[in-house]
């Protein structure tokens, strides 16, 4: 018993073609759109990558922009295929390639949704790429005369400022770095903050100096005080913002992977409908279509056989390459 088995007409069978051809090239739309969002991913990941611990973050811009370039080839091919569906004339010559053209296309959609699922745990290696990548980057914020790192300073400064924050996750961070921290009553002897922590809306001249000196500044306790500079730190703000990009082009690659679900089962109705007309030399006879030509459990028991003798044909000719050398 076939799996949602339907019954078509020429009228049904030309809809259908003419729907799904139209579903494909939409899906050709999508897969640039998920090749664009893996490109801009990218982009905004290079902008800062000299705060990445390593490159293992361009992993999933990489797969974005391949899956996107693979879907617009795929979805072509298809579309194409559904177009010449409607001669049978110039059908039949794609139909050899129709069964290993679907099978790549269950395939593909698993690796879609894979992809989708990237998007949403990358997030937890991103935390730790770049709580490494920031607190190196801080170490050599001074380091402007070394070669390699001569732009961290630029970088830091024009990352402070862009995303409101300050620090690794603390602003208190900027004082450990100097690695020169006294041992009385917890206080440093370098506590000060690089400008761009500062808050430009705060109506106190920014102190980023000598920060936890109380004397060093007029009516000031930096126990009480509003601090004028950004307390939020860095790692929190950059995850945030990439993790809601990555959030959000999970969520349309999700889209984009119910559709190719969908433009797959209409293919494989248009082929199963013009391979079963009851008179393939009448066009217009009727015919049946389905999703799979036999159940589920029927399918799984004939793929398991079928990679049983595969895998007893290939001991057969190994043990008969044995025998030879032997006799040899």
């Amino acid at each position: 018993m076939a799996l949602m088995l339907v019954k078509f007409d020429l009228k049904k069978r030309v809809k259908l073609a003419q729907t799904i051809w139209f579903l494909y090239w939409f899906a050709v739309m999508a897969g640039v759109l998920v090749f664009s969002m893996g490109l801009f991913f990218k982009i905004e990941l290079r902008k800062r990558s000299e705060l990445m611990d390593n490159n293992e973050s361009h992993l999933l811009p990489n797969v974005l922009i391949l899956m996107g370039l693979i879907a617009c080839g795929v979805n072509a091919f298809g579309g194409k295929v559904c177009y010449d569906s409607l001669d049978p004339s110039k059908f039949i010559k794609w139909k050899p390639m129709l069964k290993p053209f679907l099978m790549f296309c269950v395939g593909f959609n698993g690796m879609l949704f894979v992809t989708a699922l990237l998007c949403f745990v990358m997030r937890i290696p991103l935390q730790f790429t770049l709580a490494e990548g920031l607190k190196n980057g801080m170490r050599f914020y001074k380091d402007t005369d070394t070669p390699g790192r001569c732009y961290m300073k630029r970088t830091l400064d024009l990352m402070q400022m862009e995303f409101r924050c300050c620090g690794n996750d603390h602003y208190r961070d900027w004082f450990e770095i100097h690695r020169i921290g006294s041992n009385v009553d917890g206080q440093y002897l370098m506590d000060g903050v690089p400008f761009s922590c500062c808050n430009p809306s705060s109506p106190r001249p920014c102190i980023q100096g000598q920060m936890t000196n109380n004397t060093a500044h007029y009516s000031y306790d930096h126990y009480t005080e509003e601090l004028n500079v950004w307390k939020r730190g860095c790692r929190e703000a950059m995850v945030s913002y990439y993790g809601g990009l990555m959030n959000t082009i999970g969520a349309l690659v999700l889209l984009v992977t119910m559709l190719e679900i969908a433009v797959t089962i209409g293919l494989q109705y248009i082929n199963s409908s013009l391979s079963s007309l009851v008179n393939p030399e009448d066009p217009e006879s009727e015919s049946e279509g389905w999703i799979l030509e036999k159940t589920v459990g029927e399918t799984f028991t004939d793929i398991m056989a079928n990679m049983k003798a595969m895998s007893k044909g290939g001991k057969v000719e190994e043990e008969a390459e044995a025998g030879v050398a032997t006799v040899s």
